[in-house]
């Protein structure tokens, strides 16, 4: 992948040099969209995409605003002519009446983006100009329509067929194993020794997706034990003390943390696939493999737990686990789906409940997102599908009949 990007780099180089020219014609932002948007010549596209993504990299948040305030208004869809496209459709159903609705029905913003997209390197620069749309839009709502249009584009751009799956090992070049400690959203990394004991034992393994046009940026990892039975620790699990096992020993794959590291990408789903993906992975690579599990947080539950009933540092572990269970089954939001999120994401995904446990990470982050307790949900593969169609028609949860007698026992009164 490095020579391939290499060599096309040198042929971009020797044909678009005039493209890493400054732009010194004094005209606006909005005059070098308006003229991109208009350009039919390769080469003049790519210097004005150039210039546009350079002046953007200059500007301070009073131009951003500006700028995102100019796609909003200015390259947005025209409603009559959309109205009259469908109309002229409706009549005659043709071909030509088709395209012209279409093109009126698409924001011209989106074109803009796949022309300043043309740049090598450009599509990281567009995820980053959505990280600040996505912080300044707190500010401004009205940004709203060009963050959909984004997300239009990026589901495409970053759509599974064009997403490769590579592991991380203490071997992986220094950039990318520095954006992995810069990156883990979890179980924070204090320092190399302790990424070291995250991708350099037989029995732990890390993952990523990246994107050709990002060779660099991890877009999506996750963290795998591997271990004899069903961890129920984080502690444990990251212990510089713990003993080491053989991969072929091992019986089951625990992944203990995934983290999303694009701000730019929110909303863009690539978990799903990452954890599909690594599990066909490890079952071909060890077919000793037999149980798929997570060891996940319960980043709601404290401040759910003292909306209901109180503090979760004050109940017996059995307690605890009682009231975990009953919140991940059944405290819901308005819309129906589980209050936790990260339920959310491996329900979604057709995983089960699969079992809850007290005292399982006795971190700072731990305690005060969850009184210490974590959730295993399980991968089993024969019912994943079931269990997701179950979920994504009905919002039914699956879970194991252990997690479901802890749920009825948190309502039962006290003795």
């Amino acid at each position: 992948m490095s020579l391939l990007s290499d060599l096309m780099n040198t042929v971009f180089a020797r044909r678009y040099s005039r493209a890493t020219e400054p732009d010194r014609s004094g005209r606006s932002m909005q005059e070098l969209c308006d003229a991109l948007l208009g350009s039919s010549g390769e080469v003049s596209g790519m210097i004005l995409a150039r210039h546009i993504l350079d002046r953007y990299a200059e500007m301070d948040d009073a131009d951003k605003r500006a700028f995102f305030g100019f796609l909003t208004t200015r390259l947005g869809i025209d409603a009559q002519a959309v109205r009259d496209a469908l109309a002229a459709y409706e009549a005659a159903p043709t071909k030509s009446t088709y395209r012209a609705f279409l093109t009126a029905s698409e924001a011209r913003r989106q074109e803009l983006a796949r022309r300043l997209n043309q740049v090598p390197g450009a599509t990281g620069r567009l995820v980053e100009m959505r990280k600040d749309l996505l912080r300044l839009m707190r500010d401004a709502p009205e940004f709203g329509t060009v963050d959909l249009d984004f997300r239009h584009l990026f589901s495409s751009w970053f759509n599974r067929g064009f997403l490769v799956l590579r592991p991380i090992n203490w071997e992986s070049p220094a950039e990318i194993l520095e954006k992995i400690i810069a990156y883990e959203a979890v179980h924070e990394i204090g320092s190399w020794q302790e990424l070291r004991r995250r991708v350099q034992p037989a029995d732990r393994r890390c993952f990523a997706f990246f994107h050709p046009t990002m060779p660099s940026e991890p877009l999506i990892f996750v963290e795998v034990a591997l271990t004899r039975g069903i961890a129920s620790s984080v502690q444990t699990l990251l212990s510089d003390k713990r003993e080491t096992i053989r991969a072929e020993e091992a019986d089951t794959a625990v992944f203990y943390s995934i983290s999303n590291c694009q701000d730019g990408l929110a909303g863009i789903s690539f978990g799903n696939s990452l954890i599909k993906q690594v599990v066909a992975d490890l079952s071909r690579e060890l077919p000793g493999l037999r149980t798929f599990v997570t060891l996940s947080p319960i980043p709601g539950l404290t401040r759910w737990a003292q909306e209901e009933e109180g503090d979760l540092r004050d109940d017996t572990p059995e307690r605890q686990r009682q009231r975990a269970a009953y919140y991940l089954l059944h405290a819901k939001r308005d819309d129906g789906a589980p209050y936790d999120p990260v339920a959310r994401f491996h329900l979604g995904n057709g995983a089960l409940v699969h079992a809850v446990h007290a005292g399982a990470d006795m971190s700072e982050n731990g305690l005060s997102q969850s009184g210490g307790a974590m959730v295993n949900y399980l991968y089993d593969l024969s019912l994943i599908t079931q269990n997701h169609e179950r979920y994504a028609s009905k919002q039914t949860i699956a879970a194991s009949p252990e997690v479901t007698a802890l749920a009825q026992a948190a309502r039962k009164p006290s003795s």
